[in-house]
């Protein structure tokens, strides 16, 4: 890389860190900037995926008031992202790029539906007497172990979709969620990442550029994030969703 291609990389990776950690899509910044500088798409992806965990886990320790006390409700959920993660990175490696494209859009539409209805629907449920899901129940299982086999093979918008899961079949708060989310994703990325250093072409400046920025980015983002109201972080996660529709699909 050039001394201009190291800077882009790095602002790229620290825009991403702070939206990932504040909604998610972080890719679909990232992602772009490195095919910009000449990357392959697989190796874009790649080196993309283990460049952006350290800024996930600098955002989950950013949201770690929220998590206080959360270790052992969050544990089945974590375990079904990794899981979901191994199984996506692996399907990344065996499996045509254009496998999900069609239906990434479609998914990241549904998310941003659900995000927006979430507060309505939880009253209309709760009038009739019916609750939502326990975190660790098995609807909020399946569903992000199916999100995390997505993050696994992607991962653009999967922050989306997870806050749309955990606010719609479960109690959570949006702050709460967010920061279960960044746990999550950070998950996801991490096991991906591992299975990518071994059995991908990596490249590792890349990598290692992207994950200062997104350090510093998730921090940052965690700072903003903790701050917004929830009607508030509930645009921005439309306003982002509709931006990685945009350019999926354009």
């Amino acid at each position: 890389m050039s001394w201009l291609d190291v800077v882009l990389v790095f602002l790229g990776g620290m825009a991403a860190g702070a939206i990932n950690t504040v909604v998610g899509s972080g890719t679909l910044i990232t992602f772009p900037v490195l095919l910009a500088v000449g990357y392959s798409p697989v190796v874009a992806n790649v080196s993309n995926t283990i460049g952006l965990v350290p800024g996930s886990l600098a955002g989950a320790w950013g949201y770690r008031r929220e998590l206080e006390g959360q270790s052992r409700r969050i544990f089945k959920l974590l375990i079904a992202s990794v899981a979901g993660g191994v199984v996506g990175a692996v399907s990344l490696l065996v499996l045509p790029a254009s496998a999900f494209k069609n239906i990434v859009p479609a998914f990241i539409v549904v998310a941003l539906v659900l995000v927006v209805v979430q507060p309505r629907l939880s009253r209309a449920l709760a009038a009739r007497g019916r609750e939502p899901t326990h975190i660790g129940g098995v609807g909020p299982v399946v569903g992000l172990f199916l999100c995390g086999v997505y993050g696994g093979y992607f991962g653009a918008a999967q922050g989306i979709i997870i806050l749309a899961l955990l606010g719609f079949l479960t109690h959570e708060s949006l702050q709460h969620a967010n920061g279960i989310k960044n746990v999550l994703a950070g998950a996801t990325n991490l096991v991906a990442g591992i299975i990518f250093a071994f059995a991908a072409h990596v490249n590792w400046p890349a990598a290692l550029v992207i994950a200062v920025g997104a350090t510093i980015g998730g921090i940052v983002g965690a700072r903003i994030g903790r701050r917004l109201s929830p009607p508030v972080l509930r645009g921005l996660i439309v306003v982002v969703g509709c931006v990685a529709i945009a350019k999926l699909v354009l």
